[in-house]
């Protein structure tokens, strides 16, 4: 499997979701990138989210959402000089 810009989008989206409170869901607007408007509702088909515009997380997505930000952080820590 490789990394398309398809899912390199969905995974920016589940990135901004607030993993700390559940009750925190996002909104895609329509004046959105076109790419970001089609990830949610790729997002929302396989049903990691609950709209297609966002929503709040399933509970699968949510288990997605960590690994996504949890791959972030540990891609994102600088090595020691």
């Amino acid at each position: 499997m490789s990394y398309t810009p398809e899912l390199v989008a969905e995974l920016e989206i589940l990135a901004l979701f607030n993993l700390g409170s559940s009750q925190e869901g996002l909104k895609i607007h329509q004046t959105a990138a076109p790419t970001a408007i089609a990830a949610a509702q790729r997002l929302f088909e396989k049903e990691l989210i609950t709209q297609p515009d966002g929503g709040y997380l399933t509970s699968l997505g949510r288990d997605a959402a960590e690994y996504a930000q949890g791959l972030l952080t540990i891609l994102a820590v600088k090595e020691p000089a």
